[in-house]
């Protein structure tokens, strides 16, 4: 096995998720088989805990780990399906350690950091790297690690340890290292300063471990002389030293490494020259472009609570940009916080409630996405309802599916006080209820998670049609509420369809409001599946409806061209 170790030095929030999809990209290209690893040095055992606002959205995988949002572009730049062992955090290694030191497996010796800890991140990197993950038998040929955090954390220092032995054990062949850094310009002087990647460096090589390649971070091209002075300090050859600097959107990142020989220097380095062919990145080379020219946008209202941090709803947004472009749109992206849409906002702040409400009139369509807990509950309702009364194109999402199933049963059916059992345990009228499977003490690991299978109930319907599958569609969920079995029947009498429901028939998955453009609900987060080039059929679905295409589009399918 071949690793490929990705660092950051300076400052988190460098790109090194991007960078290593990117690498890996060019591998691929290059005919390698290419898998990957995120190392994330805080003690949550994984993801699903965390706060959006803290650590931007949780990825969930076809296996049900809840994980970083770096995994997510992972498995879109290479195509691959990862598990939950592809992202290692130290709750995950030293809980393993303490299971076998409870069970006497150390034989009375000393549980250390060093060489117990260690060994354990060690092995477990070794292991996960013969995980096959693009539906091949057999072990990728290159492993790309990615260590979260910074250079000198005092948390990931057991992993810095672990990895430096883990190069002197494979060997020099065998070990490739990308330092990510920033050079940053000063405004007085203008001049990009190379000391802060400097020092981060002589930490790492402090460490033990020696950078072979510098992937620079900077807002305009890296001048020679930056270059040649980096090679200087950081003990660099010229040729190493990669610039990655802004660029219009992230999919020229790959482009940017091949036409820097990015490649050659880590076969190189890896002594795979030999059987690696030049990369062939056609396709990425059209994806970037055509986005780049692009002039026509579609806007699209995006009614959620975590608003402020737009990585909480990476996912959403790389599957609105890929159905965009697969209709030749730029995505126009309105966020409105949930909670301005209210009327206690009109109250406290009308410029926001005006604001909120102009945004959601001129949208073309709407997206309601996932959440959880009560705020903004009643702006997601208002938006359901905006949308079903006034044939907007709608996506609800997980929370949005439920937010779609409250709204409809208040106004159509009259329930005023109807809710989910989430927002208020003593309603009258609960259309949304707590799964008995769930727990409800306990939060990581006991929602409905990861790949489970839909199946329609008449291939008549939009979401089939958009799925191009009759019968079924797998998606990934992550729910700990699900909408009440008792209350169906009058729901579809009053015109809400459940078109889609799991193998047993209880469980309710996709919602349709027949006499509506494009009025669609589902259960699971169809995003974290979307790919460039293969956009999620829902997303799809809602980019077509927002532009009046979505009958001429299904049609067109059904007669097979």
């Amino acid at each position: 096995m071949k690793y490929v170790l990705i660092t950051g030095g300076v400052v988190s929030g460098l790109g090194k998720g991007v960078t290593a999809s990117s690498i890996g990209v060019v591998l691929q290209a290059c005919g390698l088989r290419v898998t990957s690893i995120k190392i994330d040095p805080y003690l949550n055992t994984d993801a699903g805990t965390m706060s959006p606002f803290e650590h931007g959205e949780v990825f969930v995988l076809d296996d049900g780990g809840e994980v970083d949002l770096d995994l997510g572009n992972y498995e879109r730049f290479l195509d691959v399906t990862l598990t939950k062992d592809n992202n290692v955090t130290t709750g995950k290694i030293y809980q393993s350690v303490l299971d076998k030191e409870r069970k006497g497996d150390y034989l009375g010796k000393t549980v250390q950091v060093v060489p117990h800890i260690t060994d354990a991140i060690k092995d477990r990197i070794e292991a996960v790297a013969l995980i096959p993950v693009d539906g091949k038998e057999g072990p990728a040929d290159v492993c790309v690690i990615e260590l979260g955090g910074t250079v000198g954390d005092i948390e990931s220092m057991p992993f810095i340890e672990a990895l430096r032995q883990l190069s002197f054990s494979v060997g020099k062949d065998n070990f490739c290292l990308i330092h990510v850094s920033l050079i940053p310009v000063l405004g007085v002087v203008g001049e990009q300063k190379t000391k802060p990647t400097q020092h981060s460096v002589r930490e790492l090589r402090a460490l033990g471990l020696t950078p072979h390649l510098l992937a620079c971070r900077s807002a305009q091209p890296l001048l020679d002389n930056t270059k040649m002075k980096l090679s200087q300090f950081c003990h660099v050859e010229a040729a190493n030293i990669l610039n990655i600097h802004d660029v219009p959107n992230i999919w020229h990142i790959p482009l940017l490494l091949r036409n820097q020989n990015a490649h050659h220097s880590i076969l190189k380095q890896l002594n795979l020259l030999s059987i690696a062919t030049p990369p062939d990145l056609e396709a990425w080379t059209r994806r970037a472009e055509t986005f780049d020219n692009l002039t026509d946008s579609v806007r699209i209202a995006m009614v959620g609570k975590y608003v402020g941090l737009t990585d909480s709803y990476l996912s959403v947004v790389k599957a609105l940009l890929h159905a965009c472009i697969a209709c030749s749109l730029k995505p126009s992206i309105d966020w409105i916080a949930a909670s301005d849409l209210e009327d206690d906002t009109a109250q406290s702040a009308p410029e926001a409630y005006a604001a909120a409400w102009k945004s959601l009139r001129n949208a073309e369509c709407v997206l309601v996405p996932g959440g959880f807990g009560d705020r903004g509950v009643s702006g997601m309702i208002l938006a359901a309802k905006y949308a079903r009364e006034n044939n907007a194109p709608y996506l609800g999402i997980c929370l949005g599916m439920q937010i779609s199933v409250i709204e409809y049963a208040r106004s159509v059916l009259g329930l005023e006080k109807a809710n989910s059992n989430e927002f208020d345990d003593e309603t009258p009228d609960p259309v949304v209820i707590f799964m008995p499977e769930g727990s409800r003490t306990h939060m990581g690991s006991t929602m409905r998670l990861g790949s489970r299978r839909t199946l329609f109930q008449t291939p008549d319907c939009v979401t089939s049609k958009l799925y191009c599958n009759p019968y079924y569609v797998d998606e990934r969920h992550r729910h700990r509420y699900e909408v009440n079995p008792d209350v169906i029947g009058v729901l579809e009498e009053a015109g809400l369809k459940f078109v889609g429901k799991d193998e047993t028939g209880k469980r309710m998955e996709v919602l349709e409001l027949p006499s509506h453009p494009f009025y669609v609900g589902v259960q699971f987060h169809p995003e974290f599946k979307s790919r460039p080039g293969k956009p999620s059929a829902l997303f799809l679905g809602l980019i077509l409806a927002a532009r009046g295409k979505l009958e001429a589009y299904l049609t067109r399918h059904q007669n097979g061209s």
